[in-house]
């Protein structure tokens, strides 16, 4: 039997957990996860891993219950666990922009560089789009997008919105939004927008928290809940 007292084995528990978020590749691999189901083969290739090492970080963050899988054929398809993972991340975050030096700078050196506007909070937005006074923009890759987005979302990936913009309309405020509260793409897709004339901002977060917090989304056009 072990010595360790209830309290003492539940906190070794956590550490786990703890330590299984520790390295700056599982955080990118938790943020891909959580816009939908992946392979390690294709988790490997979007985040520049090696298949052997996209493995190894995969199969440390099931074992402390951050991750789940399923079988697909031949393919071993993996997705975040439980919505309290976000939660832990987005705590992460906040901790180290509130504490932590060399996070405020590049948060408010690469990003806030490039928005100085306040965000749309997820709730300002969700009234905004029932009154139909805004477009919704889904800058993530078009995969992403398919297997879920926010209702009414336009999906116009980075790297083709230059070539785009004649699709949006001028008269209507534009709401960029991406995988989450870093996701260079919303800060980049806006600034490209006000070169442009629009007026744009960006959702507070992204997709992953807005489904997290119950809100509709849409999955290959049709209507489904958080």
């Amino acid at each position: 039997m072990s010595s360790l007292s209830p309290k003492s084995a539940l906190f070794a528990q956590f550490a786990e957990i703890a330590k299984a978020l520790g390295h700056a590749h599982r955080l990118t691999i938790l943020e891909l996860l959580a816009q939908r189901e992946r392979s390690v083969e294709d988790l490997a290739a979007t985040a520049r891993l090696s298949v052997a090492n996209a493995s190894q970080h995969l199969r440390l963050m099931r074992s402390a219950g951050l991750l789940a899988s399923r079988r697909d054929g031949k393919q071993i398809l993996y997705r975040v666990s439980d919505t309290a993972v976000l939660d832990l991340v987005t705590a992460l975050h906040r901790v180290g922009e509130r504490n932590v030096a060399e996070v405020r700078e590049i948060v408010s050196g690469y990003f806030r560089q490039r928005d100085q506007f306040e965000p749309v909070s997820r709730e300002e937005l969700a009234r905004r789009m029932r009154d139909g006074l805004v477009t919704v923009l889904d800058v993530r890759p078009e995969d992403e997008f398919d297997a879920g987005h926010l209702p009414q979302a336009i999906n116009a990936p980075l790297r083709e919105l230059d070539e785009r913009l004649r699709e949006l309309p001028k008269e209507r405020e534009i709401v960029a939004y991406c995988r989450g509260q870093y996701c260079v793409f919303a800060f980049e897709a806006v600034a490209l927008l006000r070169r442009h004339g629009f007026t744009a901002r960006r959702l507070e977060d992204g997709f992953p928290e807005w489904k997290a917090a119950g809100l509709p989304i849409a999955i290959n056009g049709t209507d489904a809940l958080g």
